[in-house]
Formats: structure tokens, C-alpha cells, sequence
């Protein structure tokens, strides 16, 4: 791979990795969840590979807000800003990931196992970026259509959309990520070998102000666009993309149903301007997998954690290339 560092691999992993049912949204139920996820990122470390992982943290966020909410209405206690919620969800998620990835290749006697660190990181938007005036990043939970006049009602702020056919959820800014700012400390601690969990939940969202100064935003990066960004920054060999799904599918859920196994960046692109990627779903995935390419990546998989090890030996999940 010209100019790429091959043996590195860029791993976003999806919602489905923290909360695996919908009653199981404890801290306790997100770490056995990640625990099952770090079990197939370890094959792929033993494999050989580095991995820098991302995360989402949509679910997270909404939790945070909706406590903090409770505890203004009853105790008068200050409301936690969006910025905020995204940075302790970044820590938070990012230490579980770690500890747990770290235990697994103990238990392995795998000598990576003290070679695993989480960097809380900040990621550079544009502050005049149209996203603020149209906002379309889903958080929180999902919601049935009979609750949605109690929760306008209760928060008159809040934009509701659908989320394709899962139910409704609030929608925040999401502006496009410019620049990880911490990326020096990303690649030292890659080039000391480190494998790193990193830009969880899309990085904090900073703007720089009229004296140069970072000043925190309320909003969420979409994780995969920031991801796509890390991984070509990086010049990352391989970008993987974690879902609930073993394959990208087009006319998915209908008869002709189709899983794309391997595929070019012109196909992919053919089927996303048709239409295929839900906005809710696998859109953004899509769309990243394309930044990735059009930037000088070679290769995207996208598939679900289980199969992961396989996708990267050639035999599962979708490939775009």
C-alpha cells in the first residue's frame, strides 16, 4: 500500500458493541457488552495488526442529558452542556474499552496487554458550519410516536426526527470534523506501539475563537466521519467499520434483498446517490468508507464484530476497495 502503514488498522466500533439490547443500557450491561466486542478486536491484534479504535456515544449522551434534566427540574442543580456530555462519554467509554481489552490479551498471555491507553481528544469544526442551522445527529434513546407530546411538551427545545424504523430521538448539530487536535499524541503513542482507543463519539467538538483560543461547542461529530478522518490522517492501511450487520445489503429488507460482498468505490457510490443508505443507519457508514478511498485509502470492511477476524482474512463482510 503506497505511503500506507499496512499493519495499521482503524477500527469504528457501533452502538450495537455498548448496548446490545434494548433493556440492557446499564454501565454493568455496556462493559459485558464491550467485553464481548474486545474478544474479536484481540484475534485481530494476535493477527498482527495495530488497531486505534473509535466508538460511538449517542445512547450515552442522551443519559447524561436526561439525568441532568431530572436534576434540574428537582433539585435546581446546573444543566450539563452538550460539550460536556460528550467529553465524559469519551472517558468513560474509552476507559471501559481499554480495561477490557487490556484484561483480554492478559488472559491470553498476549504482551500487548500493557500496551493499551485511551486518549480523550478534541476535533476541530468549523464554527460557521451549516450543520448548526440544521440539526441531524440522533442521540438519546428512541422513542414511540405516542410519547412524542409528552417530550415536546417537557422539552420544547428538543429537535424530534425518525430514525428510519427503529422510532423517534432527538437530533442535535452535527458539523463536519476538520482537524483531530490532538493528533501528535495519537501517533506517538501508535509509534511506541501502543494500540489506542481515541476520538470516541466523533471527538469533542472545539472551534477556534478570535484570539486563536479552542472554545468547546454543543454538538456531536458523526463518529464515522470522524473516524474516516483519523484513519487517513494516520494513513491507517485499513479502515474498519463495526455494525450490527455481517454485510451492507442494498434493497435491504425487501424481497431482492442484495449483501454486497466485494465491491468498488464507484459501485458503492453508484448505490448511495440511488438512495440505498438511510441517513439513520447506514449512510454515514457509506459515506465514510468514501472520504476513506477518495482520500487515498485502499480498503474499507464493514461488518459486524463477530466476524471481523474473517473479513480481514478475505472470507466475510463487505469490502470496498
Amino acid at each position: 500500500m503506497s505511503g500506507r502503514n499496512k499493519n495499521l488498522a482503524v477500527i469504528a466500533i457501533g452502538g450495537n458493541s455498548l448496548i446490545s439490547k434494548k433493556n440492557k443500557k446499564s454501565v454493568e450491561d455496556q462493559y459485558d457488552a464491550i467485553r464481548v466486542t474486545v474478544r474479536h478486536i484481540a484475534d485481530v491484534i494476535e493477527s498482527g495488526r495495530q488497531v486505534c479504535i473509535t466508538h460511538g456515544n449517542g445512547p450515552q449522551v442522551g443519559f447524561i442529558l436526561f439525568r441532568s434534566e431530572i436534576a434540574r427540574k428537582q433539585t435546581g442543580m446546573h444543566p450539563v452542556p452538550l460539550v460536556s456530555c460528550v467529553a465524559d462519554t469519551q472517558g468513560a467509554i474509552g476507559w471501559q474499552i481499554q480495561q477490557a481489552l487490556s484484561n483480554e490479551l492478559r488472559d491470553r498471555g498476549n504482551k500487548a496487554a500493557g500496551r493499551v491507553i485511551s486518549l480523550v481528544t478534541q476535533v476541530r469544526v468549523d464554527a460557521d458550519d451549516l450543520g448548526f442551522d440544521a440539526p441531524d445527529k440522533y442521540v438519546g434513546e428512541f422513542y414511540d410516536e405516542a410519547e412524542l407530546p409528552g417530550l415536546q411538551a417537557q422539552h420544547p427545545e428538543w429537535v424530534l426526527k425518525q430514525d428510519v424504523d427503529r422510532g423517534w430521538r432527538r437530533v442535535v448539530p452535527s458539523p463536519v470534523p476538520r482537524e483531530i487536535v490532538e493528533l501528535d499524541a495519537v501517533r506517538a503513542l501508535l509509534a511506541d506501539g501502543f494500540n489506542l482507543i481515541t476520538v470516541g463519539g466523533g471527538g469533542i467538538p472545539v472551534v477556534t475563537d478570535t484570539r486563536n483560543d479552542l472554545r468547546g461547542v454543543d454538538a456531536v461529530i458523526d463518529k464515522d466521519l470522524a473516524s474516516c478522518l483519523l484513519a487517513n490522517e494516520l494513513k491507517a492501511g485499513l479502515f474498519v467499520i463495526s455494525t450490527g450487520v455481517e454485510k451492507v445489503c442494498v434493497n435491504f429488507g425487501k424481497p431482492d434483498q442484495k449483501e454486497l460482498f466485494s465491491v468498488t468505490a464507484a459501485e458503492i457510490r453508484a448505490y448511495y446517490d440511488e438512495g440505498q443508505f438511510p441517513a439513520g443507519s447506514m449512510g454515514p457508514k457509506i459515506k465514510a468508507a468514501l472520504n476513506f478511498l477518495d482520500n487515498g485509502g485502499e480498503e474499507v470492511i464493514i461488518t459486524n464484530p463477530e466476524n471481523m477476524k474473517i473479513a480481514m482474512s478475505g472470507n466475510g463482510g463487505t469490502h470496498i476497495k
